[in-house]
């Protein structure tokens, strides 16, 4: 006997969740969305529950429609004046058309000036604010601590332990068997680890992952480096670099409540004051980024940043609305 297809019963959390994504994507989001989002979410784990499963299915809509683009795109053929064009579309080319157009219209938010969380990130099992630190135990045999702005997701799996680098930063600490190593995703590379100690960084597109203890893998498409004590090494859209030997005490500084910095540019500095700091610090002056930074920062001192820059490098300081300082 054939049983009919029945429509999919309907989930009003998800509904609702679903109009967050579709509001703060076609609207022009303002701090306020995301706080009144966020008062949403904080209802019920349901809540919570519902608005991640909103953007795993906008990801998932987001491959099929590459995919199906990609299939159309190959099979494409010339239509010639006897050859009369289909009456109709497929079922398949239509499920395409659809789920192309809700991609399209539904795509990751990214804030302007980084001063709130995407979409992605506010989909996390753990996230941190600005100038916020949060120690989590994912497993008996591993633990996280994360620096802020940090987003990490725990993708299901049975057979191994798997953690997902959304965005920031966090130093792990595994001890597993090596048959069964903890898996860290960040970006489009793979890092992997038993018996070891790393921190791991990523950042618009560039990871960077350095070994305190232990011997960490990383690997990107087809390369593979490891890495032993005080080594580090990065990979982004541009491949995997090699190795090269650092200083590990700089890198765990923020563990300790500080910034160091050796020879950095005051570009590179800003931008790393930034993500503690609340609001924004822009440089509008291309020799001022130039400038180089020797020093060490208390993280709980950051509000006096902008005027220790002020009396180093006699810079022109501008305060606008929501945090904004331009530096000249």
């Amino acid at each position: 006997m054939t049983v009919p297809n029945r429509p999919p019963k309907s989930n009003p959390l998800l509904d609702e969740a679903l109009d967050w994504v579709v509001r703060l994507k076609t609207d022009e989001p303002t701090r306020a969305d995301v706080d009144a989002l966020q008062r949403w979410r904080d209802q019920s784990q349901a809540h919570d529950a519902a608005f991640k499963k909103a953007v795993q299915l906008f990801r998932m809509a987001s491959v099929a429609a590459r995919e199906l683009a990609d299939e159309q795109q190959a099979s494409d053929v010339v239509v010639t004046a006897s050859q009369p064009p289909p009456r109709r579309l497929t079922r398949r080319i239509m499920l395409g058309g659809a789920i192309a157009a809700a991609a399209a219209g539904y795509m990751i938010v990214r804030p302007p000036l980084g001063l709130w969380p995407s979409l992605e990130e506010l989909s996390a099992d753990y996230r941190t604010g600005k100038g916020e630190h949060r120690k989590v135990a994912v497993a008996p045999d591993v633990s996280l601590e994360l620096n802020t702005q940090t987003s990490v997701a725990l993708p299901s799996t049975s057979d191994e332990t798997r953690i997902e680098l959304i965005s920031g930063e966090a130093s792990v600490a595994a001890k597993l068997s090596p048959s069964k190593p903890l898996v860290m995703l960040a970006g489009n590379g793979r890092i992997s680890a038993s018996q070891a100690d790393f921190n791991a960084r990523c950042l618009d597109g560039v990871v960077s992952v350095t070994c305190l203890d232990g011997v960490v893998t990383v690997e990107q498409n087809d390369r593979t480096v490891q890495l032993h004590k005080a080594e580090q090494v990065t990979y982004s859209s541009a491949g995997l670099q090699q190795s090269v030997p650092v200083d590990a005490v700089q890198v765990t500084a923020w563990q300790a409540g500080l910034l160091i910095f050796r020879d950095r540019p005051l570009a590179s500095v800003v931008d790393e004051v930034n993500r503690y700091r609340p609001g924004k610090i822009i440089i509008a002056n291309a020799e001022l980024k130039r400038r180089l930074v020797n020093g060490t920062f208390q993280l709980d001192k950051l509000g006096n940043f902008v005027d220790q820059v002020e009396q180093l490098f006699g810079a022109r300081i501008t305060s606008l609305p929501g945090g904004v300082v331009l530096l000249s």
